[in-house]
């Protein structure tokens, strides 16, 4: 039996070649195609189209080198074109069939956008011609591909960079594929080379690409985090563990999710400043109350009027809360927990200790239950800005109202003064010349603290952004602004200095001559006396006398050689400084001050200083200009502050309680101005109209931040 079969199987091997040979030629032997693709070529290599009436032709022939080229250059015509069984064939014909050979992708096609829309009737749906195009179709992977990675962005442009189609189909983002190749991942891709740069279908799909609005759809809201995962390893994980992450599996649809805060087609670099800078707006979408009141501190000002590439040095809200891992402060991950907040404070505040952490970025002044210090505070400083606003509001429309009638109506002697004052050859000095420059030195200093100061206030308005653009963002305004603040404090210093030496040099006159001791009604009439600044009961009597002279129920009144309007004005200052200056000093070097006193003392500072400040140059250029330079006496300008002069006439018009005691004590002469100042007038008026100027310009515009922020 064995014998036999050896035989057998020499046989089958000494036929195999033979039988092999057979089956060769009979695979070889294949139906002809139903039309030839020669016949194809006849009509359709020459084929031209005219795409409107009066138009020349356009070739759109088959180009038989390419097509023999593409990747269905083995196949016939029919392959693709079934149904075509003879020529001529019919004018209108079904598209090219894909599924014969790409079965599965045609039925992702099917459930997809496009081909759902291609159902429904949508005749620019895009199709696979569309994509991958025609019959010089090439292998997807060559680079000269329409879907290669490099040239899908442009592919998908053609229509979703289309306004029409955009607007007509709904599609969202216009020009998404623009918008797209500006960001980081289009900058990567197309300048750099980097293939491993996401392009439209690592986030949209291939063929199943779907709408957002689809559960499976990879642009669908609840699988942001893993399309991105994809690419950013560990930071969808790092994500899913935070609190947005958690909202966003428990299936909260607020959870927001790496678009909301990235943007779709517009990424780039989380470290640019730009991304910095609407960080705060992405964030105050869902947190609207804390970013309103972010935007009352100075980081959140800032923030709205920096320039991008500054605004990089003021913390944002990711800054304190943290990236992907934002967690409740409760939650020991925190970077605001009670472990980890003075490191996260330091990272920006080295020398912070943990009363600094005290501080409370999103503090609401107008919530006394939470907040009833910095509460009772606020409501205390707008109580005293309106309070003052109103008192002298109404104290300067009476007595403007007063000076027009005595001007138009009453008083001839009234009109005759006015003119005469600023004719008048014999003056008297009235502040020294260390007193002008003093004054000098307040007036450039408060306008280049208001100038600085008030754009941070009103930080909502154009007027705000386009003065921090001028002077060079918010790093420069906040040193024009801490120039302005030292000149403030040495000002004030040299005036108190001034005083001391003062009395000092006058301690003699304080004396009795027969005892050397201190007589107390010499103290007094140095201390409240005529020459002083400081406040007496005259002052009252004078305002009651003014007061009834705005009625018409008494004479007006004769002053000394201050008013009761500018020894308030004097302390006013003092109350300022005082006021501005101390809170000034706690916002300036808050680690400082925080190392004895609790964080929250910042979050009273800014209340203070902001109100005050408002307070102050609301008073300057409103009351203080009118009662020097805007009524009817002193139109256009008192240059008294630079000249230090003051004329025989309005002496006996306005102080003449001062004059009768010059006279009376012989001492007028020594008044007597005997320096030439006609030489120097011009140019004092010009410095005067700048610097007031300047004042009623910054005044126009915090009216309007003021009237812009009620209108809201």
């Amino acid at each position: 039996m064995k014998a036999l079969r050896l035989p057998g199987l020499v046989l089958l091997l000494a036929l195999a070649p033979c039988l092999l040979s057979a089956q060769s030629a009979t695979a070889l032997i294949v139906e002809p195609p139903a039309v030839p693709n020669s016949d194809c070529m006849d009509c359709h290599e020459a084929e031209f189209i005219s795409p409107k009436k009066g138009e020349p032709e356009q070739w759109v022939g088959v180009r038989p080198e390419l097509f023999a080229k593409s990747v269905h250059g083995a196949l016939n015509c029919v392959d693709c074109h079934a149904g075509i069984t003879e020529t001529p064939h019919d004018d209108v014909l079904p598209p090219a069939q894909c599924a014969t050979c790409h079965e599965d992708a045609v039925n992702q096609y099917a459930t997809s956008i496009h081909g759902m829309s291609t159902k429904m009737g949508g005749t620019d749906a895009a199709s696979c011609a569309s994509c991958h195009g025609t019959h010089e179709m090439v292998p997807v992977k060559q680079f000269d591909s329409p879907v290669f990675k490099l040239n899908l962005p442009q592919t998908c442009g053609t229509c979703h960079d289309n306004s029409k189609l955009t607007t007509e189909y709904r599609m969202g983002q216009s020009e998404a594929s623009a918008h797209y190749l500006d960001s980081i991942h289009g900058q990567a891709l197309m300048k750099m080379g980097l293939v491993v740069a996401p392009s439209c279908n690592d986030c949209h799909g291939v063929h199943d690409i779907k709408r957002s609005v689809d559960k499976t759809s990879r642009s669908n809201h609840a699988n942001i985090a893993e399309t991105c995962g994809t690419c950013h390893l560990g930071i969808e994980e790092t994500y899913n563990a935070s609190v947005h992450g958690q909202l966003l599996l428990r299936g909260d649809p607020q959870g927001p999710v790496c678009t909301d805060c990235h943007s779709a087609h517009d990424i780039e670099k989380p470290a640019n400043a730009h991304f910095k800078q609407a960080s705060d707006q992405s964030c105050g979408k869902c947190h609207e109350d804390r970013l309103t009141h972010y935007r009352d501190t100075y980081h959140g000002k800032a923030m709205a009027l920096g320039r991008p590439n500054v605004a990089a040095d003021v913390a944002a809200c990711y800054d304190c809360h943290g990236h992907h891992d934002v967690f409740p402060v409760s939650d020991p991950r925190s970077r605001l927990s009670e472990d980890q907040i003075l490191k996260t404070c330091q990272e920006c505040h080295p020398g912070a200790t943990a009363g600094f952490t005290l501080y409370q970025p999103h503090a609401n002044p107008m919530d006394g239950e939470n907040y009833p210090i910095l509460n009772k505070v606020f409501l205390f400083m707008t109580s005293l800005l309106i309070g003052v606003f109103l008192f002298f509001g109404l104290h300067t429309l009476l007595w403007l109202i007063r000076s027009i009638y005595l001007y138009l109506h009453d008083s001839k002697t009234f009109r005759e003064a006015i003119v005469q004052q600023h004719k008048d050859d014999v003056q008297y000095t009235r502040f020294t010349p260390f007193e002008r420059m003093l004054h000098l030195m307040v007036v450039t200093s408060f306008l280049l603290l208001v100038v600085t100061g008030m754009p941070l206030k009103f930080y909502y308005t154009e007027w705000a952004r386009v003065i921090f653009d001028l002077v060079g963002g918010p790093g420069v305004a906040r040193t024009l602004h801490h120039f302005g603040a030292i000149v403030t404090f040495a000002y004030f210093i040299l005036h108190l200095g001034e005083l001391v030496i003062s009395l000092w040099r006058r301690r003699g006159a304080l004396r009795n001559e027969q005892t050397g001791r201190f007589e107390v009604k010499r103290v007094w009439q140095t201390v409240f006396g005529p020459d002083s600044m400081v406040p007496s009961f005259q002052d009252w009597h004078d305002f009651v006398a003014h007061n009834k002279w705005f009625f018409g129920k008494g004479p007006r009144p004769q002053f000394d050689r201050w008013t009761y309007w500018e020894r308030f004005d004097y302390f006013a200052v003092f109350w300022g400084i005082f006021m501005i200056g101390i809170s000034g000093l706690i916002l300036w070097f808050p680690s400082f001050f925080t190392m004895f006193l609790p964080g929250w003392i910042i979050n009273i500072a800014q209340v203070i200083h902001s109100d005050e400040a408002l307070l102050a140059a609301g008073f300057i250029f409103t009351f203080h200009f009118f009662n020097t330079h805007f009524r009817i006496e002193k139109f256009p300008m008192d240059t008294v502050i630079f000249s230090g002069r003051i004329s025989h006439s309005e002496m006996l018009h306005e102080r003449k309680r001062w004059y009768d005691r010059l006279v009376a004590s012989g001492r007028l002469d020594e008044y007597r101005v005997k320096d030439e100042w006609e030489g120097r007038k011009k140019m004092a008026k010009a410095m005067g109209f700048m610097f007031f100027g300047t004042g009623l310009v910054l005044l126009v515009l915090i009216v309007y931040a003021m009237a812009s922020r009620l209108g809201h």
